[in-house]
């Protein structure tokens, strides 16, 4: 079939698996360029297949050689249905880490369930052993509570009052003003429970009670912090909550694998565009003019540089890893600096319908939010007839 782009809000509902290959390859690509890392040999990602989680799950395998298994969920292809991106994305990956000689198996399902943690660990045990490195990197807007058999749902919200302020539909440039209602306890606590810290520490739990991490072992999580302009929707809003609680959990895990010596951190990254962060309102208007910016001054990176970065320079630099007075990681070090943030703020007061496209960078942001869905790359002809029955080698 011809696959082409069907928009419903800030969702693209089809995925075009050669394009969605193309974008591994290209992160693959980048990473070989960058040199080898000594870093981890056997690495578990959960949240595995876009984004942050994909990269990672990209820079361990091609950077550093490691054997890689990747937990996410994601939706397989049927006839006249393209799969998600992720899934797709995660098929090429196998493909090419097998053409690379390196071992990667994906597992699909609800990685906040005991039954996913449980496949994960039965895995590991039957073809590594144990894993170095954990990378937790899971987005979803709801959890069922493994335990309780609760669905929570996270929200987006002020907290202590309304929020006004500018946005953009990216799809049409229009900036307009957008207000949001506070929230309330119910959504804070739901928020945090979805969103929080509590899902990682089951899971360091798990696989230390399972005996397949490593001494030594190593575990992180991601975080956003962003700037004042952003800060009541997001940082200081339900999601900031939850940032907060998924912070704190990190020195909770450290504590509790101690007698393995494995550490926990939070990597506070750039702001990128995700399918998570293009429905955050506010936030589409402040990547289009931190775009302009970062790309102006030649520090720009997407996922996959912001990541190898992380690797080479943070994580496995063969010096002390670097954190901030609250022990974050801090790789969001070119976003947050002075001069930047200063320009953004003089863009964000003048930023209108009429001049976005010269002050701010909309044409990037729809180019990357095309591409999170396997479409615009260069060297994939959109016009041919692509089979959308496209899968997981190892989930065959």
């Amino acid at each position: 079939m011809i696959i082409e782009p069907r928009m419903r809000g800030f969702i693209c509902l089809t995925a075009h698996p050669e394009g969605c290959a193309q974008n591994v390859k290209n992160q693959i690509e980048y990473v070989k360029s960058k040199g080898k890392i000594d870093g981890a040999k056997k690495v578990l990602v959960i949240g595995a297949s876009t984004g942050f989680g994909l990269a990672s799950r990209i820079t361990s395998a091609f950077g550093c050689d490691a054997a890689t298994i990747g937990v996410f969920f994601e939706k397989e292809p049927s006839e006249g249905k393209t799969a998600t991106p992720g899934y797709y994305n995660s098929a090429a990956l196998e493909v090419e880490a097998t053409k690379a000689g390196l071992y990667a198996k994906s597992i699909n399902g609800d990685a906040f369930s005991n039954e996913i943690k449980q496949q994960a660990i039965d895995l590991i045990k039957k073809d590594l052993g144990q894993v170095d490195l954990v990378i937790y990197s899971l987005a979803s807007p709801v959890r069922m509570h493994p335990t309780t058999g609760v669905l929570h749902r996270s929200t987006l919200k002020p907290i202590g009052g309304k929020f006004t302020n500018k946005t953009v539909d990216f799809h049409t440039g229009n900036v307009s003003e957008v207000s949001i209602e506070p929230a309330n306890q119910e959504d804070i606590d739901n928020t945090v429970v979805v969103m929080g810290g509590e899902d990682w520490s089951m899971w360091m739990t798990a696989l230390k009670d399972a005996g397949v991490l490593a001494n030594d072992a190593m575990t992180l999580a991601y975080s956003y912090i962003g700037p004042e302009v952003t800060e009541p929707v997001y940082r200081k809003g339900t999601i900031g909550r939850a940032k907060d609680h998924l912070e704190a959990t990190a020195f909770e895990i450290t504590k509790q694998l101690e007698d393995v010596n494995c550490k926990a951190y939070v990597s506070v990254n750039k702001a990128l565009v995700t399918q998570a962060s293009s429905a955050i309102p506010v936030i589409p208007l402040y990547i289009s003019l931190l775009y302009k910016t970062m790309k102006a001054e030649g520090i720009h990176e997407g996922c996959i540089e912001q990541i190898q970065r992380l690797y080479s320079n943070r994580l496995f630099s063969g010096n002390a890893i670097p954190t901030d007075d609250k022990g974050r990681i801090r790789i969001d070090d070119w976003e947050m600096r002075d001069d930047v943030q200063a320009q953004v703020s003089k863009l964000w007061e003048v930023a209108t319908t009429e001049n976005l496209s010269e002050i701010g960078d909309l044409a990037g942001y729809k180019q990357d939010f095309l591409n999170l869905f396997g479409f615009g790359f260069n060297g994939v002809d959109y016009l041919a007839d692509t089979s959308e029955m496209v899968f997981v080698p190892s989930m065959q």
